[in-house]
């Protein structure tokens, strides 16, 4: 049997012959067909009670804090609605797990379509709940208080700089061999950073207000936080435990088949018996 020709047509259904060239390339945007079919199981596998559970708690917090204080002589500040918002912060390093990867990995979808998914339904419900804790503590100022309120735009990239930091960190801690314990690393890390740049004095001066300007904690955060959305978006392209697991194999020993001593034995006997009857 001979090889078939490339030059020859291929039959429908028939394997291809050896040196046959065969164009593997897929379209660009057929994994977007597969979106409509991911788009159940994304969004039950989003982890909403952690989610929720987290904007609500620090919701309720400051609505509590608002109720149970002098709202006359000590209006809610700005600082409060960061305490507040950092069990958002620690919910969101929850949220980028995909517990159905290998249903991801068997389908023509890129490796970031799951977190990514994740993140695009995370961000109304973390934008709703800054709303509702800036409402809360714009209530408590007076209507006719002296001197102007502060500006909001900082605290709001702050609090945009705290999620990219947490997002970035949960997504790099999904790529490793540590996938299991994302969300359970990530959310200390993220804390750390955020006392880090809100305590150590040299970069205090340039994310704090004051020492810094109102432009320039805005300019700082926002730098910040597209720094960590880049790396997010970098962590998201390659699934890096698969070479943390590959390093962490033995190496592969292959063992010899063990040799018969009484065939060896028996074929010296017999090259000794032919030397002695030459």
């Amino acid at each position: 049997m001979t090889a078939q020709s490339p030059h020859l047509p291929h039959p429908a259904g028939a394997p291809p012959a050896t040196g046959q060239l065969i164009d593997a390339r897929r379209p660009r945007l057929c994994w977007l067909r597969t979106l409509p079919l991911l788009a159940r199981p994304m969004t039950r596998t989003m982890p909403w009670v952690t989610l929720i559970n987290g904007c609500l708690a620090g919701t309720v917090f400051l609505a509590i804090l608002a109720y149970v204080s002098d709202t006359p002589h000590q209006p809610l500040g700005q600082g409060d609605v960061r305490i507040a918002f950092l069990p958002a912060v620690a919910a969101l390093a929850f949220v980028l797990r995909a517990p159905f990867r290998p249903l991801t990995q068997t389908t023509p979808v890129s490796a970031w379509v799951a977190p990514a998914s994740h993140l695009v339904l995370a961000a109304p419900v973390l934008a709703v709940t800054c709303w509702a804790q800036l409402r809360i503590m714009s209530h408590t100022i007076p209507p006719h208080m002296p001197g102007h309120p502060p500006a909001v735009y900082p605290l709001i990239a702050q609090l945009t700089g705290w999620c990219a930091v947490a997002v970035a960190v949960a997504v790099c801690m999904d790529r490793s061999r540590f996938a299991d314990l994302g969300g359970a690393i990530a959310a200390p890390i993220g804390f750390a950073a955020i006392a880090l740049a809100w305590y150590l004095p040299v970069i205090k001066k340039f994310l704090v207000e004051p020492p810094a300007t109102t432009h320039g904690v805005t300019i700082a955060w926002s730098a910040i936080a597209t720094a960590a959305f880049v790396l997010a978006c970098l962590a998201m392209r390659d699934q890096w435990y698969r070479y943390s697991r590959a390093l962490a194999r033995p190496p592969i020993v292959t063992a010899t088949p063990p040799t018969d001593r009484r065939a060896g034995s028996s074929a010296r006997r017999k090259r000794a018996g032919s030397r002695r009857g030459h």
